[in-house]
Order: C-alpha cells, then structure tokens, then sequence
C-alpha cells in the first residue's frame, strides 16, 4: 500500500509549504482538497491547477486523489433542488480537476440525512436522501466513466448508509466501476468495525482513510492520533491484504498541536510505517 495524507492534516499555509513538509516527513503522496476560494478552486483555470501539479511532480510526490469540504454546503440531498444542482456541479469540478492534477477518486458524499457539525437544523428523510443520491450518482457517473476519475463515496456521520452492507448494496445499484467506497477507517468506529467493512466492501474500495477513535471520548473529541485510539490498525491491514487492496491509504488527522505543530505530520507518518509494517 501507498502512504498518502490528506491537506487538511498540515497547519495553516500554502499548498507549497504542506507538499514540502509532506516530502520531508516521508509522504509517497499528499490528498488535495478543492476550496471555495484560495490556491485550488471552484474558480481555478487548467493553468492554475497544473501549476499546483508542477509542484508535486517537482518534489516527486504523487497527487492521487481529491476531497472537498463543500460537500456539507452543497448536497446531493438537499430539499433545495438548486442546492443539488450545484452539488452536481461541484462534483463534476471535483472530476475535471483531479483529472489534470493526475489523480484518479475524488471524495464526495452520497447525501445527507442530518449532521451535528454543519447544518444541525437540517433533516432529510432517509428513504428521500436514498433516492435523491441515487439519481444524482446514476448521473454523475457517466462523467467519471468519461474521465476516467473515480468517484468515491466516503462514510462519515450523516446518518446515511449507517452499515457496509448497506453501503455496498447502494454501490451496486449504481453500477459502475468508477463509483465506489472512499473508506474512512476512524469513521467507522461508532457504529460498527472497520475490519467488516473493509470485508464487506472488498473490490468496492477505490481509497482508505486512516484515523483513529476513542470511543470513551465521544463525539469529534474521540478523534486522536493514529495508534492512541480503539482502532484494531493489525486486523484492518490483515483485511486490507486479504481483499488485496494494494492502493493508496491517506491520513487524516486534526492539526491541533499548539506547539511545533509539523510534530503531527512527522508522528503520522511514522505511526503509519509502523501500521504498514515499514518499520
């Protein structure tokens, strides 16, 4: 498997200063994300995104794949069918842009029934947030078939899609090899096992995420560094490697250290040679 870490890992600064601490903190590849405004946008040209390229081929760090935080402003579930239009488009943005950066899944959410840090006050009966996603994705996937970029649906607490059962079933009603799982190992922790859903999923798998959780914390508190938490990280590689996921993992830590706060980045990686048994 291939270590990767997701952008929003790093402190504060640009996408140049997290790609270089990345290398030097022994990253193969860093996870962009795309942004309402600043380096990598809604707004940037082909330029300015093989620019961003230009960077991490010259530091000879792989850019494999591509999240968004708009997903939780904009979603394919949503009452609002402007709203869900514009989901659409982020999306389809989110397609063309990690094409010309080079990577091959984008990260996006299958919808939404209700979530406590974004938007509490919105609900969205399950069986509603089903079909919408559904047909949202049933169109959406002919533009990932077009370029060839996968789309990858993450578990995250939206109270959607709550088992990888489930999860797998709605992939399949899809049906298309560049829709799949983005698989958020920590995430998966308060409701279930992330061994199972690696099992579960199985060729369905397009990337990986790796936290870790400890559930007597609760909430986004449970959040902690990988190896501190209740994640069993030997059995989820023994799933990894019997389903024969060879792709890439990405850490995806909170940057909350108050002091020497590129600590993170080094202790993540770190952790993680130790979790792929590199060390």
């Amino acid at each position: 498997m291939k270590k990767g870490i997701n952008i929003w890992s790093f402190p504060q600064g640009t996408i140049k200063d997290s790609l270089t601490l990345a290398k030097k903190a022994g990253f193969e590849g860093v996870e962009l994300a795309l942004n309402g405004d600043g380096e990598l946008s809604l707004q940037s040209t082909e330029s300015e995104i093989k620019q961003v390229k230009k960077m991490a081929d010259d530091l000879g760090l792989a850019l494999y794949s591509l999240s968004c935080g708009l997903c939780w402003d904009y979603r394919l579930s949503d009452d609002n069918a402007n709203v869900r239009q514009k989901a659409k488009d982020m999306i389809k943005k989110q397609l063309e842009t990690a094409k010309i950066l080079g990577a091959d899944t984008i990260l996006a959410l299958p919808g939404v029934v209700n979530v406590e840090f974004s938007m509490p006050e919105k609900k969205v009966a399950y069986d509603v947030v089903y079909n919408r996603g559904l047909e949202a994705l049933n169109e959406l996937k002919a533009d990932a078939e077009a370029m060839q970029v996968n789309i990858g649906l993450e578990n995250v607490w939206n109270k959607f899609l709550l088992s990888p059962m489930e999860m797998r079933d709605f992939i399949d009603k899809i049906g298309s090899d560049y829709v799949g799982s983005y698989l958020d190992i920590g995430n998966t922790l308060y409701c279930g096992y992330p061994e199972d859903w690696v099992r579960i999923l199985g060729s369905r798998i397009k990337k990986v995420h790796f936290k870790d959780y400890r559930l007597q914390a609760g909430g986004l508190h449970g959040f902690v560094d990988l190896l501190a938490g209740d994640v069993d990280y030997p059995e989820v590689v023994k799933a990894l490697n019997e389903i024969g996921y060879d792709d890439w993992v990405s850490a995806e830590m909170i940057p909350n250290y108050k002091n020497h706060t590129d600590a993170i980045i080094y202790n993540t990686s770190y952790a993680m040679d130790r979790i792929l048994g590199r060390k």
